[in-house]
């Protein structure tokens, strides 16, 4: 790294040069590891090209303009008479601005184009469906099946198998939100009372983080998602673990989380498949022990982080539909206990 306020000039675009290629971070449009996302930095590098190659031109024409001689005269200088340069000078004119428009058409019919490929087919066999609803602020997966034991419902962490066929139907059940998740595909809004559907297909196995990419309230910036990509027989082996239902305690502690969670306010709002909690407020946690991250992805799924989200989660997210939690500590922990076991 390099202090910009410490260099300038040449020196300037010489420690850049020089930098090492900085990490992108988990969003990385331009390190596509799905063909949607690849159609999307291939129309991005055309236009930055475009773009650049515009503004070489632009700064070389100025630089010529300024860098013209001028003569001083100590009497007015004559009347200005049409010049044989005048013609050429049209002509430039007339081709830059042709160039200019045909340009702006060129990508107006590259993002066409673009946009169709990346919207994907939603009609084909075999293809993993996942209905996607935003919620403000987590995301809710379902994987549907005609047989209802076999439908999956998870949250905030999608599990998809590399190369095949995925089908997204998305809903929203209070504001617009937006799907994005820039390794994979474009982003994809998410309207209240209206449904819509798009594809994309993973090359490369890998958690890809995704993130809400239409400001919907307070915890906007806090409701992100990860795509689990997987060869097919983890991603089956995933569904078969999601399936059952939740697995039964078995030491005591476990026993006395489970009464824990079934006589505190947590059985009002979350559901744990196998026991009489069976609310659809917030997330599903049948399997909760076996996801990576809390609270959309905003906090590690750990002893500690659970505590301080069980407790006091309007400390943590402000404004998130989870009410606070005060109880006993002996209670917290038998809870965390039972919960981490969740697999």
């Amino acid at each position: 790294m390099f202090t910009l306020s410490r260099i300038g000039g040449l020196s300037h675009l010489l420690a850049i040069y020089q930098a090492s290629p900085l990490n992108p971070g988990r969003h990385s449009t331009l390190n596509p590891v799905a063909p949607q996302a690849g159609n999307i930095e291939w129309l991005y590098w055309v236009i930055f090209w475009i773009c650049f190659g515009a503004f070489v031109i632009t700064i070389l024409v100025f630089f010529t303009g300024a860098a013209r001689k001028y003569v001083r005269q100590a009497t007015p200088l004559p009347p200005i008479k049409e010049h044989p340069a005048d013609g050429i000078a049209a002509w430039f004119v007339g081709g830059a601005i042709t160039v200019t428009v045909l340009s702006l058409f060129a990508v107006l019919f590259m993002s066409i184009i673009t946009g169709k490929k990346v919207e994907g087919a939603t009609a084909e066999r075999n293809a993993v469906t996942i209905q996607v609803t935003g919620h403000q602020w987590w995301w809710e997966a379902t994987y549907p099946n005609w047989q209802a034991n076999l439908t999956v419902t998870t949250a905030n962490e999608f599990h998809v198998p590399v190369g095949k066929k995925v089908v997204v139907l998305t809903n929203s059940n209070d504001v617009i939100h937006s799907f994005w998740a820039p390794n994979i595909t474009g982003k994809r809004d998410l309207i209240p009372g209206y449904s819509s559907a798009f594809s994309f297909e993973v090359d490369k196995p890998g958690i890809y983080h995704g993130q809400c990419a239409e400001f919907c309230g307070l915890q906007h910036a806090h409701m992100g998602f990860s795509v689990v990509a997987e060869p097919e027989d983890q991603f089956a082996a995933w569904q078969n673990q999601q399936v059952a239902p939740a697995r039964e305690p078995t030491t005591a502690e476990e026993i006395r989380g489970r009464t824990v969670f079934l006589t505190h306010a947590c059985v009002m709002c979350h559901t744990i498949r196998g026991t009489d909690a069976g609310s659809r407020v917030g997330p599903d946690l049948t399997h909760m022990g076996s996801r990576r991250m809390i609270a959309a992805e905003t906090l590690p799924n750990t002893r500690g982080a659970l505590a301080g989200w069980i407790l006091d989660p309007q400390r943590i997210k402000p404004g998130s539909r989870m009410t606070p939690n005060p109880m006993r500590p002996d209670d917290l922990q038998d809870l965390i206990t039972y919960l981490e076991s969740l697999q």
